[in-house]
């Protein structure tokens, strides 16, 4: 069975166009089509930072999630502006990267299934509810365990829908990034 390939190199200016895209889907899909209360966040800007980190590894997924975080936040604030969620996007950025990224290589669906699974994982455990439940702790001065318990449940079921829209998509996309973006 085939699965999805990663050619070795890409130029850098479909490097920087494509950063630019991922970033601005980004943006759109965090501050407007996504679910907002003060304690929860619920929406699909996952997908463009998860293929960041997919197609262009750790680093420049890093950078897209960090300046996502930083240019949604002056343009379209939710409220007052707390490094902490800059530092939580930066570590979605890594972990998709670190955990998504194979360059070179090719991976069969159940690689890239396995491989999917640990990315959403660690991003919703790590980040989406640790992380976050510290930073709003610290900002409106609420009892950890408290929000933390908010938050795990529908973080949780966030995991299936991850994985399986991040599957479907990556194949779909597939044919198109080999041919466009990963062809010499």
């Amino acid at each position: 069975m085939k699965g999805v390939f990663f050619m070795e190199k890409m130029s850098k200016t479909k490097k920087i166009i494509l950063s630019a895209l991922l970033l601005a889907m980004t943006i759109v899909l965090a501050r407007f089509l996504s679910f907002n209360v003060w304690f929860l966040s619920i929406g699909f800007s996952f997908v463009p930072m998860a293929l960041a980190g997919m197609w262009l590894g750790p680093k420049y997924s890093a950078i897209i999630c960090c300046l996502a975080d930083l240019i949604g936040a002056l343009l379209f604030p939710f409220g007052t502006f707390f490094i902490g969620f800059t530092i939580s996007a930066i570590c979605k950025g890594l972990i998709y990267g670190l955990v998504l990224y194979k360059k070179g290589e090719e991976l069969s669906n159940k690689e890239l299934i396995i491989r999917l699974i640990i990315a959403c994982v660690l991003v919703i455990l790590i980040v989406n509810i640790l992380m976050d439940a510290t930073w709003l702790m610290i900002m409106y001065n609420k009892a950890f365990f408290a929000l933390l318990s908010l938050r795990i449940v529908p973080q949780l079921v966030m995991v299936p829908v991850q994985v399986i829209t991040l599957f479907i998509l990556t194949k779909a996309l597939s044919p198109i990034t080999k041919k466009y973006l990963f062809e010499k």
